[in-house]
């Protein structure tokens, strides 16, 4: 949006979990491992790259053919969205936004200067 006055855009692709070999042991080195970060998201995915592997349910093709229509197509969005899991977990996020957003609106409301 900053750019966009001067002919210039930009998009972020955001995709789930596509069936490539991303989580192979040549493209994903994970040979030191912090016990501390057992429970978080990237930690977890430790647990599970093996069985993941290369049983992601995304096709690649098909994934790159919208990235391309997007980019052909001269409007690519902000955010392109690949994958069902991406759908499921950006949902979540705008929902746990959304409550904490609800939460807090009086007291961010009080910070105004008084009219």
């Amino acid at each position: 949006m900053e750019l966009a006055p001067l002919g210039i855009t930009a998009g972020v692709v955001e995709p789930g979990l596509f069936r490539t070999d991303f989580l192979d042991a040549r493209s994903l080195h994970t040979s030191t491992e912090i016990t501390d970060y057992a429970q978080t998201s990237a930690g977890k995915m430790r647990g599970i790259t093996a069985q993941a592997n290369h049983n992601q349910a995304g096709d690649p093709i098909r994934g790159a053919a919208v990235m391309v229509d997007a980019i052909e197509g001269g409007a690519f969005p902000e955010r392109l969205f690949l994958r069902s899991d991406t759908v499921t977990r950006v949902s979540a996020k705008l929902d746990a936004v959304r409550t904490e957003l609800s939460r807090q609106h009086d007291a961010a409301r009080s910070t105004d200067y008084s009219a």
